[in-house]
């Protein structure tokens, strides 16, 4: 099934779609919408939703992200192993997988390379065309050999998709259909669109304060969504510390809880603001 759209509409451009990842995306859309509409409202159901949302969020944030792309601080190897089993619940896809591709987008960001510039191929392919092509199915081992050498990781990023099924089944098992449904589902979808956008949008809307090589945004709502992650421009400036928010009000729930962790001894060698951008904030 060939798709060549144009880039200027905002859409697929090339690849074979895969059937079956287009048909589960839809498929998990879909069934969270049946589950909200037949299930009976509740308040703890919306708070399990919010909970497993940005539990998960931290999975990506602290882990996918700040950990295994960009090695912004160092874990013991049981606890690298927990936080890649806690991001892989997120539903995208391997850790290794993830990492490897981060890496390349931060090495060709918006040039006509970069795997996921809204720039280049526009809205759609660079939030959800990319990944459901199969263009980009494959793990890059080169570019992510510091992770790969470990064989958990190399199993865990082979079978992705276990992580994610035992937690639906453990929502399931402790909180019924609303687990299944809201703390599963819904929060699932969300986690999707919430981690996709910093991919499409924080490179097309949003203040620039940094200049970069790149068309990469600042964005506090999406920083309070993402955990962090909409100081994005603050990232591509300087994407070798675990702080993303640079300024005082620029809330980063992610590096404070990695600063907790660090006191707690969890977290070893934390990548702090330099010295010179802390200046330049007090300026």
């Amino acid at each position: 099934m060939e798709y060549a759209f144009s880039p200027s509409k905002g859409a697929m451009t090339g690849g074979t779609v895969r059937i079956k990842a287009v048909a589960g995306f839809a498929l998990v859309h879909l069934a969270a919408l049946a589950g909200v509409l037949l299930l009976p409202f509740s308040w703890k159901a919306v708070a399990l939703c919010v909970g497993s949302y940005y539990l998960r969020m931290f999975g990506v944030t602290a882990g996918l992200h700040r950990y295994f792309s960009h090695r912004t601080y160092r874990l013991h190897r049981g606890w690298q192993f927990a936080i890649a089993l806690l991001a892989q619940t997120s539903a995208q896809k391997g850790v290794l997988w993830w990492a490897s591709h981060h890496r390349h987008h931060h090495r060709q960001s918006d040039k006509p390379s970069d795997i996921h510039s809204p720039l280049q191929r526009g809205f759609w392919w660079s939030h959800i065309g990319w990944i459901l092509s199969d263009e980009h199915t494959n793990t890059d081992y080169g570019t992510i050999a510091d992770f790969a050498k470990y064989r958990e990781l190399r199993w865990l990023n082979s079978h992705s998709s276990i992580p994610t099924v035992a937690y639906a089944a453990l929502l399931t098992a402790l909180f019924g259909l609303d687990g299944l449904v809201y703390g599963y589902l819904v929060s699932t979808v969300l986690l999707w669109h919430g981690t996709f956008i910093i991919n499409s949008l924080m490179h097309l809307i949003g203040r620039r304060v940094y200049e970069t090589n790149d068309d990469s945004r600042n964005s506090f709502v999406f920083a309070v969504l993402t955990m962090g992650e909409g100081w994005h421009n603050n990232h591509h400036y300087y994407p070798g510390t675990a702080a993303q928010g640079f300024r005082w009000w620029e809330i980063d729930p992610t590096y404070y809880l990695l600063c907790l962790f660090e006191r707690m001894g969890i977290v070893r060698d934390l990548r702090h603001r330099p010295a010179a951008i802390s200046a330049q904030q007090r300026g």
